[in-house]
């Protein structure tokens, strides 16, 4: 890039930021939030960590359940109650379901395959280059985001997510041996017990026990991916013309990772896909996903139905389910340390079904109310996505006398929403008993589940199978193991910080505990499970 036309870039910034803040305002105020510095707003006011936190910090400061924030131009609205939360993303959809246009992860990184965070079709790239300089949002979803959208949702559904059940069952009793033999690695075990169930599911992939590089290369572009759409993380988020900048510039250094993550991403997509077509052309394809849809898709009339458009939905499967799964199961086990009591009254449930001679299975989950409400206490207590995937408000609206400005940013605070002592008293406390009534699912009670997965149209289309898996996953290792805290060497329990990650999927930070079959005959149970 000349000076000159670095110039240019610099110029049209400044530009931009002209443009986006004219326009027909209501005179509504905004709603509050912290101070905002010239500029910058409240740029710098973002915390490092834990935002969720801070958030509903200062939701409490300013007494309000939408709060908002500045970013360098960028209107920032954080709900931080299931009332504002669902009035907003839900019942306004319409207007709310739309996603922020994130320069790295879209533009740059060209990760523009991501389903979480497509935003336009095929056929609209002049609109979006020209929305970019602007640093307006590009067009609302169109047919390719739609047929994405399609295929997820088909292979999901709460009646086909049952095809894929045996799978989950098959790596659930995977990590009931891992877990008998080697129970001082459960984090892993659990992480290669997602891995194992998504990469079947989406491409028929047996992973290898260990070192599976299908998987390695999974967990690093869902690392990247992760860092890449934290609100506030680059800069060029929130002015892209900072794309047009030479990567020799002083601050640059996000278009070199950018072009790193570029190829990861390639790769990612490219890698589990070649190995299905391989099994389809030699015959040895299972049934999953991938395999599914490509031999149907000589059948579809809809252009945007291609092999990209499976590649593309096959690699979000993967990258959207594996660390979910993998977070919950992990909050499930620390829960076990905070509540030894909820444990005891699962097992004995279980038992009351099982009679201690089988594993529990699916067709026993209507016996099982107690084991359900403990799997919704985990997904309230440590909730996976503590902020979710932002939304993004094209047009102004209108809330409760706040004004709602247009091109906003909004997120809807998961954390906060599950700790609601309103709707959950006394939230710290990992309790099931909050959503049973006499014995049974208490349906007067507000799911966690619902909050966990997202809000309105852009809810998880892989939460039937993500609640399947941990469920059976929760219930299986309940039923053969007791969890119960580490010991140091004279005899004392470690008691463990109950800290989070902080991470938009979010699990608890490293930990001991023991892990241990509840008797002789559970241990060889679990022994003779086969794959």
């Amino acid at each position: 890039m000349t000076t000159f036309s670095l110039c240019v870039a610099l110029s049209a910034i400044a530009f931009a930021l002209v443009v986006r803040s004219r326009g027909t305002r209501s005179r509504l105020p905004l709603p509050p939030g912290p101070k905002k510095l010239p500029l910058v707003g409240n740029l710098f006011d973002l915390p490092p960590a834990f935002e969720w936190k801070s958030f509903a910090e200062w939701s409490r400061k300013y007494d309000s359940d939408i709060i908002h924030l500045n970013l360098a131009g960028q209107s920032l609205i954080v709900l931080s109650s299931s009332r504002a939360a669902e009035d907003l993303l839900e019942k306004r959809s319409t207007v709310y379901s739309d996603r922020p246009f994130f320069t790295m992860i879209t533009d740059l990184m060209a990760w523009d395959f991501n389903l979480l965070l497509m935003k336009y079709g095929e056929g609209l790239e002049f609109q979006c280059h020209a929305h970019a300089f602007l640093m307006l949002p590009p067009p609302i979803s169109g047919p390719r985001w739609r047929t994405h959208r399609r295929l997820f949702n088909q292979a999901f559904s709460i009646t086909t997510a049952k095809k894929f059940e045996p799978i989950e069952l098959k790596s659930t009793c995977g990590l009931l041996r891992r877990l008998l033999h080697t129970p001082e690695g459960f984090r892993q075990h659990i992480k290669q017990m997602a891995g194992e169930t998504i990469l079947s599911i989406t491409y028929g992939i047996d992973v290898l026990p260990k070192d599976d590089p299908y998987m390695a290369l999974a967990e690093e572009t869902v690392k990247v991916g992760v860092m890449a759409i934290a609100p506030g993380k680059f800069l060029v988020d929130s002015i892209p013309m900072l794309k047009h900048i030479p990567d020799w510039f002083p601050g640059a250094g996000f278009k070199i990772k950018a072009k790193e993550w570029r190829e990861l991403g390639r790769r990612s997509r490219e890698v589990p896909f070649a190995e299905t077509k391989r099994q389809i052309a030699s015959g040895t394809a299972p049934y999953s996903f991938t395999a599914n849809s490509l031999q149907t898709l000589a059948e579809s009339t809809n252009p945007y139905y291609t092999e990209d458009t499976v590649q593309e939905t096959a690699v979000m499967m993967y990258l959207a389910g594996s660390d979910t799964i993998s977070a919950a199961l992990t909050s499930f086990v620390l829960a076990m340390l905070a509540n030894p009591e909820a444990q005891r009254k699962a097992q004995l449930e279980l038992d009351s079904v099982t009679g201690g001679k089988r594993l529990p299975d699916f067709n026993d989950k209507p016996d099982l109310p107690y084991v359900s409400a403990l799997v919704k206490e985990v997904l309230r207590w440590g909730p996976v996505a503590p902020i979710g995937i932002p939304h993004f408000l094209e047009v102004e609206d209108e809330y409760r006398g706040f004004r709602i400005p247009a091109n906003s940013i909004v997120i809807g605070n998961a954390w906060a929403i599950l700790q609601d002592e309103t709707t959950y008293p006394d939230p710290t406390t990992f309790k099931p008993e909050r959503f049973l009534l006499d014995g049974k699912l208490n349906p007067n009670v507000k799911d966690s589940e619902v909050t966990t997965f997202g809000f309105g149209r852009r809810m998880c289309p892989g939460r039937h199978m993500a609640k399947s898996s941990v469920w059976i996953s929760v219930a299986c290792i309940l039923a053969t193991f007791d969890i119960t805290k580490a010991l140091t060497d004279d005899g004392q329990p470690i008691e463990p910080t109950y800290e989070y990650l902080s991470e938009v999927i979010s699990a608890p930070a490293p930990f001991k505990c023991a892990i241990r079959p509840r008797s002789p005959d559970l241990a060889a149970l679990v022994e003779s499970t086969v794959n």
